[in-house]
């Protein structure tokens, strides 16, 4: 009889055709999944023309979605930890996409804010899930790689709404950057059929022959035999995730705090996200000039995305992530300030990557500091958690627009979350990481097989 450790053989698995086809599909998800949350902010000034709101009101629209999206991931979160997660991440997929088309047929600000609230079920429902999948079957030595590489599909997303906004616009009107979000309802057969399931939830449902089948394509040097038997941790033995068990083992301050940083973190986010296209145009640009700076927006948010997933597999992803916010509390600062178009897209892009690439990376780090069988839990409550920072943005900084304040105050108010969670990120006790308990527990092990083998060398000698 063998006894499998299936968290040690996903860790020590070489890249392979399973892994880049998870990848392409959690990040072909994200890319929707950004789109459909850009695209408000893309259409903004459109919409409050068309609608006939002020600056007060649009933030409320805005954060209709984001509301959602805070409920979308406690509860989709929690609930793929009990039904599976291909399972949920399709009903998060059918929400978005039909409701975010539903929000282009309206013509009211009640009715745009309801269907933007069922949307942003979905979207904040995916969001923990995907980063759980790729966090749970990816090699220890790329998973930060990995999950940011994913993620970084949020930023094509919001890329792809910016050249479809300034294409589609102006033609045909705002609502056809929205009808066009249906079209990701077309991938949920593949995602059912070709997405796999949880091992410990493969393994608490007794599934397996399908448990086999994942390791034997995560890992080709896994050979099934009739006898394996599949062992979890005891900590994983549950058979749900009850919200009690992110605060166990010395867990409950830092996940307080883990909380702390995701809401400042998403604040900043939506806050640039919702209104940088408007303070740009109010600022003097064009709209075509003001949706250019979104594009840089994203584009330096892939960047940082995939340059702090890289150093989080370098270095100590705490400080990583210190490094990255106190980055974002610089140039978001500067965002406020004349200086020459060419600085100014930098400035943009350095934003772009320290908040939307932060965010990620964060992400990056929740799905690494919870065990496996709490790990959608505990992104889910982290990520639903920030969300109130998410909806409080667009609210706050449209108060602040209609007040007409000068242009660094603006930014000044979306830069000052940055140093709170400079200081929540610092406080987190990184030595209750799921993935640095692990690894001791992984270097123990083997210290003890040397251990057994150097005595056994030593009675033959």
């Amino acid at each position: 009889m063998r006894h499998i450790d299936v968290h040690k053989l996903a860790d020590d698995a070489r890249f392979n055709r399973f892994h880049a086809g998870l990848l392409f599909w959690c990040a072909l998800i994200i890319i929707f999944d950004g789109y459909d949350l850009a695209v408000v902010g893309i259409a903004l000034p459109s919409i409050m023309k068309d609608m006939g709101v002020d600056a007060t009101r649009a933030g409320f629209m805005v954060s209709s979605a984001l509301f959602g999206m805070m409920f979308g991931a406690v509860i989709m979160g929690t609930i793929a930890d009990r039904i599976g997660r291909p399972k949920a991440i399709s009903v998060c997929i059918a929400l978005f996409s039909v409701f975010t088309a539903a929000a282009g047929m309206t013509h009211d600000p009640v009715t745009f804010s309801m269907t933007r609230f069922l949307a942003g079920l979905g979207i904040g429902g995916v969001m923990p899930n995907v980063v759980a999948q790729m966090t749970e079957f990816s090699p220890r030595k790329i998973r930060g790689t990995m999950v940011t590489l994913m993620f970084s599909g949020y930023s094509v997303g919001g890329m792809l709404a910016a050249i479809m906004g300034k294409s589609l616009i102006q033609t045909y009107g705002w609502q056809s950057v929205f009808l066009a979000a249906s079209v990701p309802v077309l991938i949920i057969p593949a995602v059912l059929k070709l997405m796999p399931e949880s091992l410990p939830f493969l393994i608490r449902r007794n599934r397996l022959d399908s448990l086999k089948a994942v390791l034997g394509q995560m890992d080709s040097t896994y050979s099934a035999q009739a006898t394996d038997r599949f062992d979890l941790p005891q900590a994983e033995k549950g058979t749900s995730a009850p919200i009690s068990m992110l605060f166990l083992d010395g867990r409950g301050f830092s996940t307080v705090i883990l909380w702390v940083a995701f809401f400042m973190c998403l604040f900043m986010v939506y806050a640039l996200s919702s209104w940088l296209t408007k303070l740009m145009a109010g600022a003097g640009y064009s709209l075509g000039s003001a949706l250019t700076f979104v594009l840089v927006l994203n584009f330096g948010a892939m960047a940082g995305a995939i340059g702090g997933g890289w150093l989080a597999d370098k270095f100590n992803i705490k400080y990583v992530l210190v490094g990255m916010y106190t980055l974002a509390a610089i140039s978001i600062t500067l965002l406020g300030y004349k200086m020459p178009t060419e600085a100014l897209f930098f400035v943009v892009a350095l934003a772009g990557a320290s908040t939307i690439g932060t965010q990620i990376v964060t992400y990056a780090y929740a799905g690494q500091f919870y065990p496996a069988t709490v790990r959608g839990t505990g992104i889910g409550w982290a990520s639903g958690v920030g969300r109130s920072g998410a909806i409080l943005a667009p609210i706050v900084i449209g108060v602040l627009v209609s007040m007409s304040l000068p242009l660094q105050q603006n930014f000044t108010a979306m830069a000052v979350p940055a140093v709170i969670a400079v200081l929540a990120v610092l406080l987190i006790d990184h030595k209750r990481s799921a993935s640095v308990i692990d690894s001791r527990s992984s270097q123990g092990a083997a210290d003890s097989e040397r251990t057994v083998v150097l005595r056994a060398q030593h009675r033959d000698s």
